[in-house]
């Protein structure tokens, strides 16, 4: 597929795109959203579909009406759309989930006794937490300082490993700093050791073309909304042979083919093999349906076009936060390193939460400042400074002029137009020479804008 310049200048339409928000100052602004890597706006087309097939709801897997019917054959025609997103092989099955979190958990509540588990500190706490249970294992590696650290790293650790069944777990992207993982590279390594791999695609699905089968993974997770697709699902794909092997990850209706009561007073239950194993209760067909809908429209737009359009932006961002000296860009692999639109850093006299705050009050312009639930990836990245955040991503109580112990990301995706950007720098240039125009003050751990005047 060939690009055009002019494929290269029209984001993607997205719901939010018009919204007025009010300054400090009184003033309104046109809302400049540069927090995709938490949330992404819904993509138009999406909120279409969705708006369309509303008034034909109905109940999934459960009723012999038309609305039901009609509704059953969405979501499962739904879960043949992400399995053509994902390119999965034969034998691979999709299971929908609430995001990336629940995938993964489920993912851990079916490993067989005595699984070991490695994954690099570096990982988002989705993928860095799950495996903390009983019968499992987890060695977490230290962080690397480039792609082949990184391999050499996981080859030592699998190399020492005990016999028995092992996981690996990689981000594609980092949510941090955007930058790119080795996917296929570890995968072979994990592979060659007998080491299984889930890939967490929640900052990569977003902005590449994922192919399990290319990238030789044995499972991918990923959230819908960071696929501008709202309603609170997600996606577990992959290997069946581990998920039909282990108890539900829920148990009740849909998870289960027959139920019979036993002669002792006990209740004798026959599960489901395949998706309907782990998806109990009724589904949440308009967020898988939302989910599809998004994967469509990615499609159609061409990831080709989406890709080359975002390097662009991201080349922009990096030159232009370059030109100011008291702005530092975090790296884990260097700043050469191939990453999507996510992009975090420090301002030399700032705290993060008030740089943050002031680009929302005076601006318009919503980023995050934290630790972005990374905590140890973002602690190295910082110089090994301890924050200790009241939650996930938000500081303890802090105030201007005190020493930042968090950074501020900046992300964006296909929905993003350059005029965004833009105002994004021309602040960070304001806000580092002249100052916040207005005064701020600490509330409940966070710094906000002080309008008792």
């Amino acid at each position: 597929m060939s690009v055009t310049t002019t494929d290269l200048c029209a984001p993607l339409a997205v719901l939010g795109h018009d919204v007025q928000v009010p300054l400090v100052s009184g003033e309104k602004v046109a809302y400049a959203a540069l927090d995709y890597a938490a949330s992404s706006p819904a993509l138009q087309r999406v909120w279409d579909d969705v708006a369309a097939y509303a008034p034909y709801y109905g109940s999934v897997h459960r009723g012999a009406g038309y609305l039901s019917q009609l509704s059953t054959d969405l979501f499962e025609q739904s879960r043949r759309t992400v399995e053509e997103f994902l390119d999965l092989r034969e034998g691979d099955q999709v299971v929908f989930t609430r995001a990336t979190t629940d995938s993964l958990n489920l993912l851990a509540g079916v490993l067989p006794a005595g699984t070991r588990v490695f994954a690099f500190e570096t990982e988002h706490h989705a993928s860095l937490l799950p495996w903390r249970r009983e019968g499992l294992t987890v060695t977490y590696l230290r962080a690397p300082r480039s792609h082949a650290e990184a391999v050499a790293a996981l080859d030592a650790a699998l190399a020492d490993a005990v016999e028995g069944p092992k996981l690996f777990c990689v981000t594609g992207a980092s949510n941090v700093t955007g930058e790119l993982w080795p996917v296929a590279e570890l995968t072979e390594v994990a592979h060659r050791h007998g080491a299984r791999v889930v890939l967490d695609a929640a900052q990569l699905a977003p902005h590449h073309r994922v192919s399990v089968r290319e990238l030789g993974v044995d499972w991918v997770a990923f959230s819908g909304h960071k696929l501008y697709a709202p309603f609170g699902a997600g996606v577990l794909a992959g290997r069946s042979d581990w998920l039909d092997a282990a108890e539900p990850y829920l148990a009740g209706g849909g998870a289960s083919r027959t139920v019979a009561r036993e002669v002792d007073g006990s209740v004798a239950v026959e599960w489901q093999s395949g998706p309907a194993r782990h998806e109990a209760g009724s589904p949440n067909v308009i967020g898988a349906y939302s989910i599809a809908s998004a994967c469509r429209a990615l499609g159609e737009a061409g990831f080709e076009v989406l890709e080359a359009r975002e390097q662009r932006l991201i080349a922009r961002l990096k030159a232009g936060l370059a030109e100011i000296p008291e702005v530092k860009v975090l790296s884990l692999f260097g700043e050469d390193a191939a990453r999507v639109g996510v992009l975090s850093f420090v301002v030399q006299g700032w705290n993060s939460s008030h740089f943050a705050a002031a680009l929302s009050a005076e601006y318009g312009i919503g980023v995050r400042d934290g630790l972005f639930c990374a905590h140890p990836l973002v602690r190295t990245l910082l110089g090994g400074e301890d924050a200790a955040p009241s939650e996930c991503g938000a500081p303890e109580a802090s105030l201007p002029g005190e020493r930042s112990l968090n950074a501020i990301r900046v992300s964006f995706g296909a929905g993003t137009p350059d005029e965004h950007l833009e105002r994004f720098l021309a602040a960070v240039r304001e806000l580092v020479t002249d100052g916040a125009r207005w005064t701020y003050r600490s509330e409940g751990g966070r710094c906000v804008a002080d309008t008792r005047r």
